[in-house]
């Protein structure tokens, strides 16, 4: 019995970003990407391992070395029309949230559970991590390229910032390209 459920929902692929490893969030957009167990090879959270942050301060030290469960960021489409509403602006540009993937397709995209699998055609996999919570870079980048408008992504975003992901299974991802989500197929925590 498969332990993750295919689900009816395929959602395109609509914009693909490579963040360089840089100082800056802001992601380049590209056609295609090629996806190893590391991730985007050359982006800024390409690795099979990591620093730990401050979103995991509470489990490890800063700076622990710790499994990269955060190669990708991965966005909704309408989510990110979502925000841009209530930030005032008619669209907002996923390379300035540092953008992996943007997909169309699935409603409530960023509360998809976490260990979710979202598979391209090709077999390319990716896992989701978990929810990726809102934080002031992102409004910098806005900032720079939309002034009066940075400060008011983070509380635009919340609930809405898309999840975090890393490659099970390398392959290549193009504009135009669908993928299936699967969820795990358990019951919900009730402690």
């Amino acid at each position: 019995m498969p332990v993750l459920r295919e689900t009816e929902f395929v959602a395109e692929v609509v914009w693909l970003g490579h963040v360089p490893a840089a100082k800056s969030l802001r992601a380049q957009a590209v056609n295609g990407v090629s996806l190893g167990f590391a991730g985007d090879s050359g982006a800024r959270h390409e690795g099979l391992n990591r620093a730990s942050c401050v979103r995991v301060k509470n489990v490890y030290p800063q700076g622990t070395e710790i499994r990269n469960v955060r190669q990708l960021s991965v966005l909704s489409a309408e989510e990110l029309d979502a925000i841009a509403r209530e930030m005032g602006l008619d669209q907002l540009d996923p390379s300035h949230l540092g953008a992996s993937i943007v997909l169309s397709g699935i409603p409530d995209f960023t509360h998809i559970p976490p260990s979710s699998r979202l598979q391209a055609a090709n077999g390319l996999t990716i896992t989701v991590d978990m929810e990726n919570r809102p934080c002031v870079l992102p409004g910098r980048e806005i900032e720079a390229d939309q002034p009066g408008h940075g400060a008011a992504f983070k509380p635009a975003a919340e609930g809405r910032r898309g999840v975090t992901a890393w490659v099970e299974r390398p392959g290549v991802l193009q504009l135009g390209d669908t993928m299936t989500l699967f969820v795990p197929d358990q019951r919900n925590w009730t402690p």
